[in-house]
């Protein structure tokens, strides 16, 4: 009995792992935790040739690579070569990443890279690389995993787990139907040089549902489409070091359904719980009619690090603001800019019409210029 039951918790985190069920545990490859599976891909138009799959994990039909790891390692998948037609949708039991090394993937109907593990998936830049990742401008029907469901498809790059961006290469990525990169969990910044463009025809750059971490690298983010954020965040905000610059160009959407009409503005970041900085840069422009800096429905606290946020947009249908918060504005440290052509730089959710009552400042600033439209705090 006490066999039986040590071997459940395994089982139990296997299957919370993957949204595939087509595995046989009679496959499963016991092997440590700190062991590293590593397959080579090289794509070459519309094939490609693998190496070190030992364990028969890939298949391919062209140019679009699945991959059913069914190993308790960690599988690294070392990605290469260049495709206009092709595609990377993993299932792993386990925490897995890949390695872009020179890498140009475009998969015309649908996300370039798919993770659907639950669990840590590290993206990681070569060094001296470039690598480029494309998304279709229309998405075709989505597969159907072995329990019958259909697999999400949210991003030129998608992960149903957390995702780690790391390494010293660079790394682009186009969303022309959806987002650019998308997490059913956390994002997380380490390093890296991550540039991402989304066209008007697709949505947010980053969209995330537990969390946003930014800890160092240079990422930037330029959005087109209205209503559209840089960063749409559901959860919590931190920014700790790295370099962040996000342009937001698109205008308010406007969407009525059954008779509601709706207006979304675009925003460089949204925040649906606390927004903190600690250090780094981050530097935002909106440039849309209505558009916001940041937009978070919790506090925003600045204690180190350099913020520069500007709106130039109009406000004939939204209200544009650099830096919004429903609960409080709160600036203990570093260096503060915000600034609105059309509306008030900053708003706390005060009713004021004293720009002093619109910002909180802990401690004795080096300057400040405290206005309606500009707010300038340097510590």
């Amino acid at each position: 009995m006490k066999k039986i039951f040590a071997y459940i918790p395994l089982f139990l985190t296997a299957i919370a792992c993957t949204n595939d069920d087509n595995y046989s545990w009679d496959n499963f490859v016991d092997k440590t935790a700190t062991d590293t599976i590593r397959i080579n891909i090289v794509y070459n138009g519309t094939s490609v040739n693998v190496t070190g799959d030992n364990y028969g994990f890939v298949t391919a039909n062209g140019a679009d690579v699945t991959v059913k790891s069914s190993t308790n390692s960690f599988l690294q998948l070392v990605l290469s070569g260049e495709s206009n037609d092709g595609s990377l949708l993993i299932y792993s039991w386990r925490k897995n990443g890949v390695l872009l090394n020179g890498l140009n993937l475009t998969n015309t109907d649908g996300p370039a890279i798919n993770n659907q593990c639950g669990k840590s998936f590290y993206v990681t830049s070569a060094e001296g690389t470039t690598n480029t990742l494309t998304d279709g401008a229309t998405y075709s029907t989505a597969p159907i995993n072995a329990k019958g469901d259909t697999i999400d498809q949210k991003a030129t790059l998608f992960s149903e787990g957390q995702i780690y961006f790391n390494g010293t290469g660079t790394l682009n990525i186009y969303g022309n139907a959806k987002n650019g990169v998308a997490s059913d969990d956390y994002v997380t910044i380490l390093s890296s040089t991550i540039n991402i463009k989304v066209d008007s025809t697709g949505s947010n750059g980053i969209k995330t549902n537990d969390g946003m971490f930014i800890k160092g690298g240079n990422l930037n983010i330029d959005v087109t489409a209205d209503g559209a954020r840089g960063i749409k965040n559901d959860a919590r905000t931190e920014i700790s070091g790295g370099t962040t610059t996000i342009i937001t160009r698109g205008a308010c959407k406007i969407e009525t359904i059954d008779g509601i009409t709706d207006t979304t503005s675009c925003a460089g970041i949204k925040s649906d719980s606390l927004f903190t900085m600690t250090a780094g840069t981050l530097a935002i422009t909106s440039k849309g009619d209505g558009g916001k800096g940041i937009n978070c429905s919790e506090n925003i606290e600045l204690n180190g690090g350099s913020m520069t946020v500007k709106t130039e947009g109009d406000n004939k249908i939204g209200k544009p603001k650099a830096v919004k918060s429903d609960t409080g504005i709160i600036l203990r440290g570093g260096y503060f800019h915000a600034e609105c052509a059309k509306s008030w730089a900053c708003d706390n959710g005060s009713d004021s019409d004293e720009p002093e009552d619109r910002v909180t400042i802990v401690g004795t600033p080096v300057s400040k210029t405290i206005g309606k439209r500009l707010v300038e705090v340097s510590f």
